[in-house]
């Protein structure tokens, strides 16, 4: 087993995942040393609450830092990465689940370490329940970063790149889409004076057997039995609706693809 000594950590980012792993890292003996945003008010609300120095500017931070964590959006990173000074001898990494690690090619030792969920700043997740993906390079690199994120997250894995962004285009489906699905259901129900929590049992129910079975073996519905009545009715309720008329026919299209023999 690879022990670890405590590291020095630089932060840059201050949103949703820098807090979390920001916080991760300081409960497992790590120091933050500095936290960086463009916006010198938001690197101070996070550095305040980890005892950090905040900074704006990367000509400002060390260059002595084992390891730069880079949580900003994908299209934040290549830029970000251009501006970082030369002079870093840390382990660079960033967050992101579709941005290969060859985005850092520049940095002789780097990484990737992705989350798997959808994380809030203001809202507690269980870090230990997320198997965060790993990636690094040399292979030094990715033992040493997945031994710091099994610390806090033990079923962290390694995980390619080409991997890595097929579990990011999973969790969008499974998660991001499916909340924009739910929204939509909330706006049905509240136009016809109907609370949402009228869904809640179907929604418990439908991923608890997710989570049991795959899930074209629990489908239901109107679109699996081919009940083109009913279908033609939802269609014509939601006709003024047409983004979620075209989700519906595409939606059916894909269960009834999937249907088993």
């Amino acid at each position: 087993m690879l022990v670890l000594e405590p590291m020095n950590i630089t932060i840059l980012g201050s949103g949703n995942v820098a807090t979390h792993l920001a916080k991760a890292f300081l409960s497992v003996g790590h120091h933050i040393g500095q936290v960086y945003s463009r916006d010198l008010g938001h690197a101070q609300t996070l550095a305040s609450l980890i005892g950090a120095q905040a900074t704006a500017s990367v000509t400002k931070l060390h260059a002595d830092a084992d390891l730069y964590l880079l949580a900003v959006t994908d299209d934040a990173i290549a830029h970000l990465v251009d501006e970082l000074p030369h002079t870093l001898r840390g382990m660079v990494v960033h967050c992101s689940g579709a941005t290969d690690l060859d985005y850092l090619a520049r940095f002789p030792r780097r990484g990737v370490i992705y989350p798997p969920q959808s994380l809030q700043k203001d809202i507690y997740s269980e870090l230990a329940d997320i198997p965060f993906a790993v990636e690094g390079h040399p292979k030094s690199a990715e033992d040493e970063l997945l031994a710091m994120a099994r610390k806090f997250a033990p079923t962290s894995f390694r995980c390619n790149s080409r991997q890595r962004l097929a579990l990011h285009i999973a969790a969008v489906f499974a998660n991001n889409f499916t909340n924009s699905l739910f929204q939509i259901s909330y706006e049905l129900l509240q136009a016809e004076g109907l609370p949402f929590d009228l869904l809640h049992p179907i929604m418990q129910e439908t991923v608890q057997k997710a989570l049991q079975h795959e899930p074209r073996t629990i489908q239901t519905g109107p679109a699996l039995r081919g009940d083109k009545l009913t279908i033609e009715k939802h269609l014509q309720f939601i006709s003024k609706k047409s983004n979620w008329v075209k989700i519906y026919q595409q939606l059916t299209e894909e269960i009834r693809s999937k249907k088993l023999n």
